[in-house]
């Protein structure tokens, strides 16, 4: 098998897109967060507590997402620039590992947005529960 410059570079379109993706989330969950946190110290109410424990489960999925997207970026790099030096045995385990990272990182997205609903379905359960 041998890996052409082109094919590393693919990634790239799409790696941009998830950066800006996992960090939109996690600007969003921090926010949400911050706000949490105040009504939870002014209240102290165990829904709260729930719910920012759901949140925290997210927010180290999304720092993994970004992890794992940020190893994979690099090593779609070395992959690059090692066919640039003929290098292709190096090269190819370094795009395979940058295929394999992503992969990861799309999987955390996957359990973030099945637990994202977590949050709502807390407070969907109080809801009932006071009826």
């Amino acid at each position: 098998m041998t890996l052409e410059v082109s094919t590393p570079a693919l990634l790239f379109p799409a790696i941009s897109l998830l950066f800006l993706s996992f960090t939109n989330r996690f600007l969003h969950l921090s926010a949400l967060i911050r706000q949490l946190h105040k009504d939870w110290l002014e209240h102290g109410e165990d829904l709260l507590r729930a719910q920012i424990d759901n949140l925290r489960r997210r927010l180290t999925l999304i720092r993994l997402m970004q992890l794992f997207g940020s190893f994979s970026l690099f090593l779609c790099v070395v992959a690059m620039l090692a066919v640039i030096a003929g290098m292709q045995s190096i090269a190819i385990p370094a795009f395979t590992t940058a295929l394999l990272l992503m992969g990861c990182s799309l999987a955390c997205l996957c359990y973030e947005v099945w637990i994202s609903g977590g949050a709502l379905r807390i407070l969907l359960n109080a809801v009932q529960e006071k009826r």
